[in-house]
């Protein structure tokens, strides 16, 4: 008996093989687009990446406004991060 995501290890599954497969298989290319969607984002934004790390490295904490600060100062034009758009839809 296999245990999948949000599974209760005493929860017996009512389907077959081949269908606890194409979960998986589902599963795995959701998450691997999300995580190809994460690193686009971070290589398109990694300016504002790396200015939010040294104001991190030199307050430790921000907060909201340093945030839109820095989003501002160094986001896209508009003001966003780029990409950012394609994330939310």
């Amino acid at each position: 008996e296999e245990i999948f995501l949000g599974r209760d290890f005493t929860q017996r599954v009512d389907y077959s093989e081949t269908t606890a497969v194409q979960i998986d298989n589902e599963v795995r290319r959701v998450i691997m687009e999300a995580y190809e969607h994460a690193k686009l984002l971070l290589r398109r934004n990694v300016e504002v990446l790396h200015k939010m790390a040294e104001a991190l490295l030199e307050r430790e904490v921000l907060d909201g406004a340093e945030i839109d600060d820095i989003l501002r100062q160094y986001g896209s034009q508009n003001g966003g991060l780029r990409g950012a758009a394609a994330a939310t839809a």
